[in-house]
């Protein structure tokens, strides 16, 4: 899903000068030419060998190419129809937010712009960017100077708003120079910082610790030591998640050659759902060349994230509110009205009456007009 001839030289040799004619009475008698299975093999004679290697490299390339067309055929299939009456929000939504809320970069006009922003949609959930992690665990008071003056003009502002502290990081074993979550240590100090976190005025933490491979034990085990902490002061734990194997294994096989799993099993993001109060995938960078595949793919991943997720828990699909092309990102496909119907396509399958489900909206700095007006009108209403 998605990552000549030799010439003859015969033209260019010189002629060689022809030799005078023997006498006809002194030549020696001609040989019999022999037949064509004994004469040696001359240049471009012998085709059987080349004929192999092209036939071959056809079903080598027939190999790789048709499960990739069969895929993308069932995800062009998988964007057709229409949702189902209702599948619109359910008032659960979220945003990213950049550092620039928490550092003084924002000022209180701001605020009160992005309220007005946030009045006509249904987004409950403020991930604000407060980190990153550093790699031991720890998280310093001086990276977030400016949260307690936001979250209190918020609140004064929206008191339906709920803002919490987006925390992430890079992750061993991939990244090995990163964050080690095999160490209890690491593990303990994370916990620390969100508690520190929350004395701060967040009402929850959301987690994006990548890359994450799927079945991760150790990740299990913060997720346990965190959510005692955070239902213990009623507050939220959510996590951005990674995408759900589209085909069955994908993780081992994509890992295995090219180093990075990327996708999780299935029953890994029921293990982790399970864990939390909130999960929202990444349901972007997904390598689809064209809104329809695209489109298809978020239908997918809603309807595997639905299958496993705890109805107590709240599910959310990101929306691609950005604009970069790179690999495994075309801006021209991944747009919000795609990834929009695939969401409801996918709730319209699956369960389209599920209350605690909604979308998240990554991310306010690079967003623009059109994906405002695409998120009001595709799923807002």
């Amino acid at each position: 899903m998605a990552d000549g001839e030799e010439r003859d030289g015969e033209a260019g040799e010189l002629t060689p000068r022809r030799p005078e004619a023997p006498d006809p009475g002194n030549a020696p008698p001609t040989p019999s030419a022999p037949d064509d299975e004994s004469r040696p093999a001359g240049p471009g004679r012998n085709r059987t060998w080349p004929r192999t290697l092209r036939r071959t490299a056809l079903a080598l390339v027939l190999l790789l190419l048709l499960p990739t067309l069969a895929a993308e055929t069932a995800l062009r299939l998988n964007y057709t129809g229409t949702p189902e009456r209702g599948t619109y929000t359910r008032n659960r939504d979220a945003i990213w937010l950049g550092h620039a809320w928490v550092d003084g970069r924002k000022t209180d006009a701001d605020v009160t712009a992005l309220v007005s922003r946030l009045r006509a949609t249904g987004i409950r959930d403020l991930y604000v960017h407060a980190g990153p992690l550093e790699h031991d665990g720890t998280l310093p008071e001086s990276a977030y100077p400016k949260a307690r003056r936001l979250i209190r003009t918020l609140h004064d502002k929206a008191p339906q708003i709920r803002v919490q502290a987006w925390l992430g990081d890079e992750v061993a074993p991939e990244k090995p120079y990163a964050m080690h979550l095999e160490r209890p240590a690491t593990r303990s100090a994370v916990v620390e910082s969100t508690r520190h976190i929350l004395d701060a005025g967040f009402q929850g933490a959301h987690f994006d610790l990548e890359p994450l491979h799927s079945g991760d034990r150790n990740y299990l085990a913060l997720l346990d030591a965190l959510h005692r902490v955070t239902r213990a002061r009623h507050a939220v734990l959510s996590v951005a998640a990674h995408q759900i194997d589209p085909l069955p294994a994908l993780h081992s096989v994509w890992g295995t050659v090219t180093g990075h799993p990327k996708w999780w099993s299935q029953a890994y993001f029921g293990q982790v759902a399970r864990r939390v109060d909130q999960i929202a995938v990444m349901s972007y960078d997904t390598m689809q060349p064209l809104p329809s595949l695209y489109g298809g793919y978020v239908a997918q991943q809603t309807s595997l994230a639905l299958e496993v997720t705890p109805k107590s828990t709240d599910l959310l699909m990101g929306l691609p509110f950005y604009h970069e092309n790179r690999f495994g990102h075309w801006a021209h496909a991944e747009t919000v009205p795609a990834a929009v119907r695939g969401v409801r396509l996918g709730l319209s399958r699956t369960d389209k009456a599920r209350a605690r489900f909604g979308v998240a909206l990554y991310v306010d700095f690079a967003a623009t007009e059109a994906d405002w007006t695409a998120y009001r009108e595709g799923w807002v209403r």
